[in-house]
């Protein structure tokens, strides 16, 4: 697999794609001024104390509170009061015992502010480098999941068990494998240097303040993403360009000579014939190349995908066209999940088959497509009714949250009213006027749609309007009015409304 990395440095945002055999399978837009605050660490000031949902509200000098679980506290007692001294040796997480209103204490984001909710944040400080991650309140040593060989995680377990910091934990990365005992220890020292200086700066600043930001995407991208079985990294901007080459070349020199510069005024996606369109990247309806289609709807609770043939035929065996559907959507469904970078719970309705065997086999498709996934995801499994159950972990909003705001019309409802719910709107208000009010000419401004509507149905939208009361309505079409939008004028001169009408282009029904 060919695996490339496009960085797009602009002054207003700054992209980088991740492409897998020319397709686009990761996006990540950091707009100025709008910079992702995940891996951020604050000295915050706890505000709220909720005993009845084991948490508290810090202000870390967001807009809103964040969020910390009693769950995301660790049980280093010096970092705490305690107030019941039953609990001062036999540590139990309740949030009352371990914060309290007005306390000042160090916090990192861990998951981004989501609509009305406040960024997560945890005690629980992790330092990623580039072969390790430093857990400096606690006392482990982890191995990457992702590393497979036995021998390489012993070797690995061992060294940094070795080498690490006294009472502090680290992660070894995928990253590490093969990497000598030197290279770790330089990895170490830089953060626990970095460490250090957190630390110190937090003693000496008040709440609420940042003490440490996370990197900017491009140098996270190279500390994360740009590994071995890259081909290449290409920027388009002669600045950064160097000072990726020299952040390459201290963490990863092997790679240096794969960081290419894009000199030329073209788009550096456009050019690489890369669609990035928001509309197109975000659509509801995903075509396969076989002619089927997925159809993807993300709610507040979770993320539902349906699986449909479209126009693919297939062969003359139904359930192996079903079974060849499937897998295509499966594949596809794990791209998306990583371009959009869907998060949370995770409904698939993939088309119903009656083999138990290409069910499963179909889960373990789908299992093996996201394991190129960094971000962890679990498949549960088919439920009775045959639909895939999966959780992906939510770190940030996903890519729609960047590209996309709220509708302004139909408010994230995705519907508006149809013409005739509106000519119906229309109907009772008109009414209303004719009971109120001896005045009877009107002028009804509201868009095109409607109007058609009304006049192909006058007679069954509008019979309020007997001809022997002498009432008479105009429809004025707006072409900028919202579709469910409509406003009534009465007009107490008939003769000069009936004037106007003929050079206003007016239509009396």
């Amino acid at each position: 697999m060919n695996r490339e990395i496009l960085v797009d440095i602009n002054p207003h945002q700054t992209r980088v794609g991740i492409l897998e055999d020319g397709a686009l399978v990761e996006l990540y837009v950091e707009r100025t001024g709008k910079e992702r605050i995940v891996g951020n660490i604050y000295k915050g000031c706890v505000q709220n104390v909720l005993p009845g949902m084991q948490a508290a509200f810090v202000d870390i000098g967001l807009d809103k509170n964040a969020f910390l679980y009693a769950g995301d506290i660790n049980a280093d007692k010096s970092d705490f009061d305690f107030t019941d001294s039953r609990h001062s040796d036999k540590f139990e997480k309740k949030i009352g015992d371990m914060v309290h209103q007005g306390q000042e204490i160090i916090l990192q984001v861990v998951k981004e502010p989501v609509g009305t909710k406040g960024a997560r944040v945890t005690t629980n400080i992790t330092l990623p480098g580039r072969t390790l991650v430093l857990v400096p309140t606690v006392n482990y040593v982890g191995v990457s999941r992702r590393i497979s060989d036995e021998s390489e995680r012993t070797r690995l377990r061992e060294t940094i068990e070795r080498i690490k910091p006294p009472d502090m934990g680290v992660i070894v990365r995928t990253a590490a494998v093969g990497k000598t005992e030197e290279e770790f220890k330089a990895d170490l020292t830089f953060l626990t240097r970095l460490w250090e200086r957190i630390t110190n700066k937090g003693k000496i600043v008040r709440a609420p303040r940042v003490i440490h930001n996370e990197e900017p995407l491009v140098f996270r991208t190279i500390r994360d993403t740009f590994t071995p079985d890259v081909s290449s990294l290409i920027v388009n901007d002669e600045e950064y360009y160097d000072r990726v080459k020299i952040i390459a070349g201290i963490i990863s020199p092997e790679l240096v000579e794969r960081v290419r510069l894009f000199d030329c005024d073209e788009d550096i996606f456009e050019h690489y014939k890369v669609d990035v369109r928001a509309e197109k990247l975000l659509a509801r309806k995903v075509r396969l190349r076989n002619g089927a289609y997925i159809v993807i709807d993300q709610t507040e609770a979770l993320t539902a995908i349906d699986v449909n043939t479209g126009k693919y035929i297939g062969s003359d065996n139904l359930q192996q066209t079903l079974f060849e559907t499937n897998c295509e959507a499966a594949r596809e469904i794990a791209r998306q999940l990583r371009l959009r970078d869907i998060s949370g719970i995770i409904i698939i309705d993939f088309i119903d088959m009656e083999s138990q065997e290409n069910k499963d086999a179909l889960v373990e498709l789908l299992d093996e497509c996201l394991k190129n996934d960094r971000t962890k995801s679990n498949v549960l499994g088919m439920t009775g009714l045959g639909l895939v159950e999966m959780t992906r972990k939510k770190l940030r909003n996903p890519l729609s949250a960047t590209l996309q705001s709220p509708c302004p019309y139909c408010q994230g409802e995705g519907k508006v009213l149809s013409a005739e719910s509106i000519a119906q709107k229309i109907r009772a208000a008109l009414a209303r006027e004719f009971r109120n009010t001896s005045i009877t000419s009107f002028i009804v401004e509201m868009h095109p749609e409607v109007a058609e509507f009304i006049e192909r149905r006058t007679k069954e939208v509008m019979p309020v309007l007997p001809d022997e009361d002498g009432r008479s309505v105009y429809i004025s079409r707006d072409t900028s009015r919202h579709i469910e939008d409509y406003s009534i004028q009465p007009v107490t001169d008939v003769h000069e409304l009936e004037n106007a009408a003929k050079g206003a282009g007016l239509q009396k029904i």
